[in-house]
């Protein structure tokens, strides 16, 4: 029994196996085209248009635009309306103003009575507070200032290695001439030739110089009609008012100015007393932190521990050294020489278009005739249109 696999599934697979056995693949064969044959004989270039169609004359349409007619003048029209006759203007008197008349007059006496802000100030002498700002004056300590740090106690100075430096080359270019052919330039050398002839038939439009004559569904339905010209209503002339415009408003007529007197700030006098004692500005802060003098700390320049080079550096690598140069034997070139190919035979210009081609006449439609040779006329339809029938050539039996 296999680990990790029933009964049924194993018989599964024995089944599969029993039943499905590879087979050889073939690999089908493909159909070889067969090789294009032209037809011979010529193409019949007819179409039902052309068969079935017949020319007519055209004339240009007539443009179908109404005669211009001058306007006619009319009497006036005297009529009342009925706006103005239902509408009238009424005779409006003016409404006499009900605003109450101003009993109100402002007193001649001077006012005397205080206010309640000053029955209650009650001025009092400001009393100068005592200043408690240090004095500015710098206190500067007798003491040296410690400039050693950790690092210029803890650093050891170690002497440096001299330095290699490699000498630069000096480009020398070669003697040989650069090789600029390219496979485009040997293989195309361009080969004369005369320009290929056109074997097109030349063009020829055949038409018509007639003109249409006949009516058309247009014309019949659409009739030129009578327009009437149209009304230009005349405008009423403006007539200005006569007499003056009265600009007076309500507000003009009863407003009535009145002479104020303006009103007198009440401010108590100020009773501020001016001290001519220096002022002193000793504070708690100036007193506790003094101003130490300092002096601008100079620049830490460290010492050169490494002594500059005094002999000529040697710029010998251990490439340059172990390198040994060998002499170069140059590749055989392998290519063409560079000479072009000319030929005395005349270039062959010949395609299988002018070979093949057959230039066909060019064959009059015969919708054209009014007759047509060939055919029978036959009937007329609704429209107009002539309907002919091909006279098929008889067969005469042996």
């Amino acid at each position: 029994m296999v680990f990790g696999k029933s009964k049924e599934q194993l018989r599964c697979l024995e089944n599969e196996r029993s039943d499905y056995r590879p087979y050889e693949i073939v690999k089908q064969p493909r159909p070889v085209p067969e090789e294009y044959k032209p037809k011979q004989g010529a193409i019949d270039l007819g179409t039902t248009y052309k068969r079935d169609f017949n020319s007519y004359k055209v004339q240009p349409v007539a443009i179908v635009r109404p005669l211009e007619r001058k306007q006619v003048k009319r009497g006036k029209v005297d009529t009342v309306p009925t706006y103005k006759d239902d509408y009238r203007a009424w005779d409006i008197q003016k409404i006499d103003l009900y605003k109450p008349e101003q009993t109100y007059h402002p007193p001649t006496v001077k006012f005397g009575n205080s206010t309640t802000f000053q029955d209650d100030y009650v001025p009092q002498e400001i009393k100068p507070r005592q200043n408690f700002k240090p004095s500015p004056v710098a206190k500067c300590s007798t003491v040296p200032f410690n400039g050693d740090t950790s690092h210029r106690l803890d650093y050891v100075p170690y002497q440096l290695e001299f330095k290699f430096a490699r000498p630069k080359e000096v480009y020398k270019p070669t003697s040989q001439p650069f090789e600029d052919l390219t496979t485009h330039r040997y293989d195309f050398q361009g080969l004369v030739g005369e320009t290929a002839k056109i074997c097109r038939p030349p063009y020829t439009r055949v038409t018509q110089n007639a003109h249409f004559e006949g009516s058309t569904e247009f014309r019949e339905s659409f009739q030129p009609w009578e327009i009437p010209p149209p009304e230009v209503k005349k405008l009423q002339e403006y007539v200005p008012p006569t007499g003056t415009m009265q600009l007076n408003s309500t507000s003009h007529l009863d407003y009535v100015p009145y002479q104020i007197k303006r009103v007198v700030p009440i401010r108590p006098v100020s009773q501020r007393r001016i001290n001519n004692f220096p002022f002193q500005g000793k504070s708690t802060t100036k007193e506790d932190f003094p101003a130490w003098e300092c002096c601008r700390q100079g620049l830490i320049k460290q010492q050169q521990q490494i002594p500059n080079p005094s002999g000529k550096f040697d710029g010998w690598s251990t490439f340059r050294s172990h390198y040994v140069p060998h002499e170069l034997v140059p590749t055989e070139s392998c290519k063409p020489a560079h000479a072009l190919f000319k030929s005395s035979a005349p270039f062959d210009d010949t395609t299988m278009y002018s070979i093949e081609y057959t230039p066909k006449k060019q064959e009059i439609c015969p919708a054209s005739y009014p007759s047509p040779p060939g055919y029978i006329f036959e009937n007329t339809n609704s429209r107009g249109h002539k309907f002919f029938r091909k006279i098929m050539p008889t067969v005469e039996a042996f």
